[in-house]
Formats: structure tokens, sequence, C-alpha cells
């Protein structure tokens, strides 16, 4: 299969990465607003933290960018991902709690980061490991503060939507600057990154 995107089908994936991101603000705050009790509020919560939905997009940046084809090699990040996400939110709704759940968070953009930056390419399952290691502290973080919702399965379906949506943002904007603008990747991996070493240099 060959996936072929015009410079302004690519744009606009920028765009629309670019809107999302610059629409959310730093994870948690502000969250004891939101009522979590549906599937459209599940789906909207990954957006209020621009930790969570640059984590999101990165894993699906560095999927398309390191893949030799399209194919299933292209989804074992984000497969992996997404089903462990799911599995720390269940967690958190059931009140379990991980040490260092912030820092971690902090720890998987750094990561993330540099592997968009480096176009690493892993095995498959060590992909999905890899980043799902990670996406188990993203999900606490969410089950904890989806805690007490009326329709939590409901909420976590929205929720889980929103990171495959996030994931498909990601490897669609990933498969456009695959053999193009290079620096452009390596500058937004740069810029997770960045992120993720700022937040945890604040925690220090």
């Amino acid at each position: 299969m060959r996936i072929t995107l015009s410079h302004r089908h690519t744009a606009a994936l920028l765009f629309i990465a670019a809107s999302a991101i610059s629409s959310s603000a730093i994870a948690h705050t502000g969250a004891e607003s939101h009522i979590h009790n549906s599937f459209l509020s599940g789906l909207a919560h990954p957006l209020f933290g621009l930790d969570h939905l640059a984590a999101m997009v990165a894993v699906g940046l560095w999927s398309a960018l390191s893949a030799r084809r399209a194919g299933r090699e292209l989804l074992w990040g984000p497969v992996g991902f997404a089903a462990m996400l799911l599995a720390g939110a269940v967690l958190g709704l059931q009140g379990v709690a991980l040490p260092a759940v912030e820092p971690m968070i902090a720890a998987s953009l750094l990561a993330t980061g540099l592997l968009v930056v480096s176009r690493l390419r892993v095995p498959g399952l060590v992909a999905a490991l890899g980043v799902g290691v990670f996406a188990v502290f993203h999900g606490v973080a969410h089950g904890v503060e989806l805690a007490g919702s009326h329709s939590a399965s409901q909420t976590l379906a929205g929720m889980l939507t929103a990171t495959v949506l996030l994931h498909g943002v990601g490897l669609a904007a990933g498969w456009a600057l695959r053999h193009r603008t290079v620096w452009l990747s390596r500058a937004a991996g740069a810029a997770v990154a960045l992120m993720g070493g700022a937040l945890l240099a604040q925690m220090a």
C-alpha cells in the first residue's frame, strides 16, 4: 500500500495537530471543573493536558517515521500505548496508586520526543512494550481524575477513542514527513523532548 500526500495535505495535518496542542493546557489544570460522566467528556479529556496530547501524537509520529513500510509495522506503538493506557485508567479508577506518576509522564515526553528525532527503529513488540510502560502512568493519571464517574465505561470508551484519534494524527503527519522536510519532524520531536525535560526539571 502506497500513501501519498500533497504539500497542502501535509500542511493541513500539521495545522490540525498544532491547533489541538495550542488549545490545550498543561495536564490536570482545571480538571476538577470537568464533568466526567459521558462518552463526550471522555473524548475531550486527553485534550485538556498538553503533556498527554503531545505524548500520544509523538507515538504516532515515531511509528510512521521509523516504519519500513505501511502495514502492521505502523501500529505496534499506537496499539501498545492505547492498550496499556486503558489498563492504567482502569487501575486508576479502582484507586490503585503508582509512584512517580507525574515524573514518568514527563519522562515519556522526553523519551518519545527523542524517538521522533532519531527515528529509532526497533522490533514491533519492543516498541509496543516500550511506549506501553509509559502509557500505564498516563492511564493511571486519567483514571484517578475520572474516579467517581457514574458512567465509567462510556467515559473510558471516549478517552480511548480520543487516544486512537491522536495516534492517527501523529501517524498521518509522520507518514507525510517521512521523505521530505526532515528538519520539521525533528523540530517537532525536539519540542516534545524539551517539554518533558522542562517538566522533569520543575519536579527536581
